[in-house]
């Protein structure tokens, strides 16, 4: 056995100064890790060396590790947050805008990337589809959308309505691109990803190494079956999972106010526990959230009582963010 401060001195030497000083709590050791310009195997050989030393330490049952890639220039590494589904038309996009929203306001210095290569809807959704990013040295300058929040996407790089017929290689070059662009200060890149398991996923996954995935399903039983496959890529990757969110949960009808559930109730959280992980909250079906997606207005820039939906999940993702370091 090894105590936990003879593993901290270990863990300096083996890589190099790049781990955060090792964190526990009831029983999971969590640890940052810098892996900007290492190779794949050399970063996963470190990664499962820190985990087999971890487990050493006594009452140590888990070891996470947030990989990350350091800023040039900066200080504070460029943490990747995932927002993932295992099929499309389940509000993923609207969820992703909103929580890089709610994550601003309450203090996290957040970038959005809308990695849905083929299908972007983040430049309407956040009101930035007249503008267009710059190069400088080689990298995008990301552009400004609602909230001041810098973003990139595919759609403000080329025409509306153009169809991207792009092979593998060329789709993993262009998240490359819009992933390792001039993020300045920012600490934490909310990723839209498109729905699914295919090339952009595992390009994410091999290369960007997200510290968290968060999964977006709505509560019918298709879409559960769809989000499990999801959660099961990004753990066979070793992507720790943030938790599930429920999405268009609960209908109000706006004229008589009667409540009804088009898409069924608590399929989430009862997989979410089946998953053996955490429930992050629900989202309901609500004609305004819509009206103001479509119109660049994310609720969660509001005060009402879906802001305040928005907001409590971002609440909890902040609070897993400070526990995985």
């Amino acid at each position: 056995m090894t105590d936990l401060a003879d593993f901290a001195a270990r863990l300096t030497a083996l890589t190099d100064g790049r781990a955060s000083s090792p964190r526990v709590k009831e029983g999971v050791m969590t640890i940052a890790l810098d892996v900007g310009g290492l190779a794949p195997d050399k970063r996963d050989g470190l990664a499962a060396a820190i985990r087999e030393g971890g487990l050493t330490v006594p009452g140590v049952t888990d070891v996470r590790i947030a990989m990350t890639a350091e800023r040039q220039g900066g200080k504070k590494p460029l943490r990747i947050l995932a927002v993932a589904s295992g099929k499309g038309g389940v509000g993923k996009s609207t969820l992703s805008a909103n929580l890089a929203v709610a994550l601003q306001r309450l203090g996290i210095r957040v970038g959005l990337v809308d990695a849905d290569i083929y299908g972007p809807s983040q430049a309407k959704l956040m009101a930035s589809e007249d503008q267009k990013p710059i190069a400088r040295d080689k990298k995008l300058v990301p552009v400004s959308g609602v909230a001041d929040i810098p973003m990139l996407s595919m759609a403000h790089l080329v025409e509306p309505g153009r169809a991207l017929a792009w092979r593998g290689p060329m789709v993993g070059n262009a998240l490359s691109q819009l992933i390792d662009a001039e993020w300045g200060d920012t600490e934490l890149l909310v990723v839209d990803m498109p729905p699914g398991t295919g090339d952009i996923q595992l390009t994410m996954v091999q290369k960007h190494k997200p510290a968290g995935a968060v999964i977006v399903s709505t509560p019918q039983d298709l879409a559960l079956i769809d989000a499990t496959r999801a959660v099961s890529l990004f753990a066979q990757a070793g992507v720790p999972m943030v938790g599930l969110v429920e999405n268009m949960a609960g209908y109000a009808c706006p004229h008589c106010g009667e409540l009804s559930d088009p898409f069924g109730q608590g399929g989430a959280e009862s997989a979410a526990g089946d998953l053996a992980m955490p429930f992050l909250g629900r989202i309901p079906l609500a004609i305004d959230i819509r009206r103001r997606s479509d119109a660049g207005d994310p609720p969660a820039a509001g005060d009402d009582a879906h802001a305040a939906a928005f907001r409590a999940i971002a609440e909890k993702v902040a609070d897993w963010l400070k526990t995985a370091g």
